[in-house]
């Protein structure tokens, strides 16, 4: 098995939800920089408190990780990715989104 972290980019992310498809976003930045602005259909998760909240993730569908500038969202991959997750890293996070923020 590949330790590969899948990657998506932004405008990806963006064409995916304008085409309605159902996609699993969970934002793992920390509670005041996801004040500043969240994707509306993400779910907030910070990296910190993933172990315990395990059983809120589905593990029968794919899930895109973000926050910043990419790199705590590829840390989350990685742990989410050996615990038997299907992830995918939004590449470039919340700076490079230009989609709306809530």
């Amino acid at each position: 098995m590949s330790n590969e972290i899948k990657t998506v980019t932004p405008e990806e992310v963006q064409a995916l939800l304008d085409q309605g498809k159902n996609v699993s976003l969970i934002d793992v930045r920390e509670d005041e920089e996801v004040e500043e602005g969240i994707i509306p259909e993400a779910t907030h998760i910070r990296l910190g408190t993933l172990p315990e909240r395990l059983d809120e993730i589905n593990k029968d569908e794919e899930h895109i990780m973000i926050c910043r500038s990419g790199r705590r969202s590829e840390r989350a991959c990685e742990y989410l990715q050996e615990a038997g997750y299907e992830v995918k890293n939004m590449v470039g996070g919340m700076m490079k989104w230009e989609g709306k923020v809530k």
